[in-house]
Formats: structure tokens, sequence, C-alpha cells
């Protein structure tokens, strides 16, 4: 049988690497021209009220 010892790093090291990959593509996503105009209308919408 063989030994575990640091597999539970070896697992946070994974998930925060899998994690930092995550929040890298949000980053370029939502800082894309396209996003940023789609929700600067969005806003621009909600706060123009037409009675």
């Amino acid at each position: 049988m063989t030994s575990d010892k640091g597999m539970s790093t070896a697992e946070y090291a994974i998930g925060t690497i899998a994690a930092v990959a995550l929040a890298g593509i949000l980053y370029a996503v939502l800082s894309s021209d396209q996003v940023v105009t789609a929700i600067t209308e969005i806003i621009r919408r909600a706060f123009t009220v037409s009675f």
C-alpha cells in the first residue's frame, strides 16, 4: 500500500490553479468591449424612466 502523504497539498495546488484560470477567463470576458457596452446600456436603461 502506498502512502497518501502530501496528497491534499497537491489537491489544493490544482484547485488554486483552476480558480486562478477561471478568474482570468472571467476577467477577460467581462472586460471586453462588447460586455462593457452591454452592461453600460443595461444600467443606462435602468436609470432612464419614462412615464
